[in-house]
């Protein structure tokens, strides 16, 4: 009702002021007097307590009318927000296939629509506004992943992302921290959690606000010592954010993020390990290490009601180092022999520019937006031996001179892009929009090609030396469309044109389990959609949609014979295009309020499917053509039933994913286990929480039944070979809040 309130408010108000030259003013005003309003903005346009809706039309200087949009409310769900568990976070977002490897919850894999979810590379990902991947054109991994616990909603905007956000085919996610409380000088929130095989994470926040400063600030410690053996984890990430309001219009806001983490990593097993004990770990020697620091400022300023202006500026200093054996999983671990290193620095910055202005057109307020965007990134990428012992000791035994390979990949980006919301009616609108981008990526450095005899004898030692740049430039384009049936539910479609160059994974890297095609094409492609969604009198919320997404020359995993081991390899390469058709369904109902809306008990369900089909065509190779592409279920369906009372919730969830592959030529299986289906799974989850003045208690069991089930194949770390998902787990969380 309050938005609803809000909602006339703003109408009449815009209304009474931009005909005032129609009406007698003597009537509404004292001759020469000035009458100030304050400005009111909607946030966010949630009507339910659903836990999910989707994003306004505009919100700050963005634009989403006509696109497929959702904004997930963390405070809303029952999950395990300590270990950022996915599959119930992401419950209610369709199309969301997830590679549930990590119980911890530090690395965060997803994807939607049939694409990749490896480290989320195929989203633009973001935090506040801001990037947050190791770097946005060449390496778009993510392996920081935001405490959900921090986090006030998750924004997802789908394909049509591109024109706004950059050149991905997925969309982008962007993590919105909590804001600072405004009638508070010192708020704090601190979060305990235990649970099973040695999990512990430690979430404790500060925030307020003091007279014209506010500020934000956590710190998170978790550990974790695994269900396998050889698995540990140490994590510490800590966040700041000062926000100096000026005034109602203008303000700047500064914010640091630090991560640090070292895990253990136990390896990958082969289709036989996994079915007799996939609680197996034949490695003790593969390490992962994370350190990541990112910077933020920003400036926003309303110029005046109906203007605004935004400036971000971003800068990373990262680094990750995998540390191991990247063998086979049907061959022992030769501990005679030294471990693999492959060392990435990451040294980014970017900025972007908005301007956002609303005007009237055919007697109805519309919106135009401009900005512009600069990003530089340098990633400097090396790969050589380090020692054979088990410990976590990231250090070259040469590094002046690897026994891999050195790169130096230099990065550039330039992009203009613009969208306006021509309201053509009140309740019809058009978005049309354009981005123009400038991309150069360059690499810089050297491999090493050395071939041995069977006694360990050199035969074959040489350096070979690489220098390659690619520069393009090219326009996007794309148009929605959003017709209001009424104030709660619109039918919206769009179309937008896709690019993504490729990245450094694919132009040099050694591994024993897969090679790279050096002549490695961009992708490119467009996503179309359309559907209905809204919610009816706060009883039903839905969101119901079709789409296609047309890739060309898809970079994707083949077999192939390897020219010197004349072994089996997967081999990187465009495989040809492809073809996504999908259709996407949500929908949660409270079934008490349906009977009486006034009940203080709510028992609300929901379901939440996908069907996709994905398929390579137009393909010069005759073995690939209709093959499914890899890494894309049929059918993903998560269902749930929630019921609360006042302060207490309970949920009940049911997670089913289909069989996927996981390379192009659709193998079933392989003596590797780094290629072959992923069979279909199930999962079922229950959580509760209560509340009682600043205190509250969160508990739950994940994976009821206790199912054994994989959900990805790793062709290197954490494998190589099946990573399995977590077994039954359980986790208790007491919160205080002042």
């Amino acid at each position: 009702m309050k938005f609803i309130l809000l909602n006339i408010f703003v109408f009449f108000s815009t209304l009474l002021f931009s005909q005032t030259d129609t009406l007698n003013k003597d009537s509404l005003f004292k001759k020469n007097k000035n009458i100030n309003l304050n400005e009111v903005e909607i946030v966010a346009e949630k009507d339910n307590s659903f836990g999910i809706s989707r994003l306004n039309n505009v919100e700050g200087t963005a634009i989403y009318a006509g696109k497929k949009t959702e904004a997930v409310y963390l405070k809303d769900i029952n999950a395990n927000l300590a270990s950022n568990n996915s599959r119930q976070i992401y419950a209610k977002v369709a199309g969301i296939n997830i590679f549930e490897s990590d119980g911890s919850g530090s690395q965060i894999s997803i994807g939607g629509r049939g694409l990749n979810p490896n480290r989320i590379s195929n989203f633009n990902t973001r935090q506040n506004g801001y990037d947050i991947s190791a770097d946005a054109l060449g390496y778009p991994e993510s392996y920081y992943s935001p405490p959900a616990e921090a986090l006030e909603r998750i924004e997802i905007l789908r394909g049509a992302a591109s024109l706004q956000y950059g050149t991905q085919f997925g969309g982008m996610i962007n993590y919105k921290f909590t804001e600072a409380p405004q009638t508070k000088k010192i708020s704090l929130n601190s979060r305990q959690t235990i649970g099973s095989f040695g999990f512990f994470n430690s979430f404790n926040q500060l925030s307020g606000k003091v007279s014209k400063l506010s500020y934000n600030t956590f710190y998170q410690y978790k550990k974790y010592q695994g269900w396998r053996p050889n698995s540990s984890l140490n994590h510490h990430n800590a966040f700041t954010s000062i926000t100096y309001k000026f005034n109602e219009r203008f303000y700047i806001k500064g914010e640091y993020t630090f991560l640090t983490y070292t895990s253990k990593q136990a390896g990958g097993l082969t289709d036989k390990q996994f079915e007799t004990d996939p609680s197996q770990s034949f490695r003790n020697r593969n390490w992962f290490k994370v350190n990541w620091n990112l910077l933020s400022l920003s400036c926003d300023y309303k110029i005046n009601d109906r203007t605004r202006l935004n400036f971000t500026s971003f800068g990373l200093n990262a680094g990750r180092d995998a540390l191991g054996y990247l063998g086979r999983a049907d061959r022992p671990d030769d501990t005679t022999l030294n471990r693999s290193l492959l060392s990435d620095a990451y040294k980014n910055y970017g900025a972007e520019l908005r301007f956002l202005h609303r005007y009237s057109f055919l007697t109805n307020q519309s919106n135009f937006l401009i900005g512009a965007r600069y990003y530089h990134g340098k990633t400097n990428r090396k790969q050589g031996d380090a020692s054979k012992f088990s410990d976590a000791n990231f250090t070259f035994l040469n590094p002046d001179n690897l026994e891999n390979s050195s790169y130096l990949f230099p990065s550039e980006n330039y992009a203009v892009f613009s969208e306006n919301i021509f309201q053509l009616t009140k309740k019809w609108g058009v978005t049309p929009g354009l981005r123009y981008e400038y991309i150069s990526t360059r690499s810089e450095g050297y491999f090493r090609l050395i071939n041995k005899d069977g006694a360990g004898n050199t035969l074959l030692d040489l350096k070979v030396n690489e220098a390659r740049e690619n520069i393009r430039s090219f326009l996007l384009a794309g148009i929605g469309t959003q017709y209001k049936i009424n104030n709660k539910i619109d039918l919206y479609a769009n179309f937008s044109q896709n690019y993504r160059s490729i990245n450094f994974n694919d132009m040099r890297v050694l591994n024993p389990n897969f090679q790279v095609d050096p002549n490695l094409k961009d992708e490119n492609g467009y996503t179309t959609d359309g559907g209905i969604r809204g919610a009816i009198k706060n009883l039903l919320y839905f969101d119901v949609s079709c789409f296609l997404l047309k890739y060309n020359n898809r970079i994707g995993t083949v077999l192939t014979v390897d020219t010197l081991s004349y072994q089996i390899i997967r081999y990187r390469t465009n495989v040809s295009d492809s073809r996504n058709i999908g259709l996407e369904a949500f929908a949660e109902l409270d079934w008490i309020k349906l009977f009486n809306k006034n009940s203080l008990h709510k028992l609300s369900s929901f379901i939440n499917t996908s069907y996709i089909e994905a398929t390579y065509i137009n393909s010069k190779q005759p073995v690939y053509e209709n093959k499914k592409v890899e890494f894309v279920p049929t059918i993903i369906t998560r269902t749930g039933l929630t019921y609360s009372f006042k302060k207490f919730s309970v949920t009940y969830q049911y997670a089913y994913t289909s069989k996927q592959f996981s390379d192009a030529t659709n193998s079933t299986s392989s003596p590797s286990a780094i290629f072959g289906i992923i069979p279909a799974y199930s999962v079922m989850d229950l959580s509760a929480g209560y509340s009682w003045r600043y205190l509250s208690v969160y508990t739950g069991i994940n994976n009821l039944l206790n199912n054994a089930y994989f959900t990805r194949r790793a062709e290197g770390y954490p494998g190589p070979g099946i990573i399995p998902a977590d077994p039954i787990n359980a986790y208790l969380t007491l919160q205080i809040k002042l």
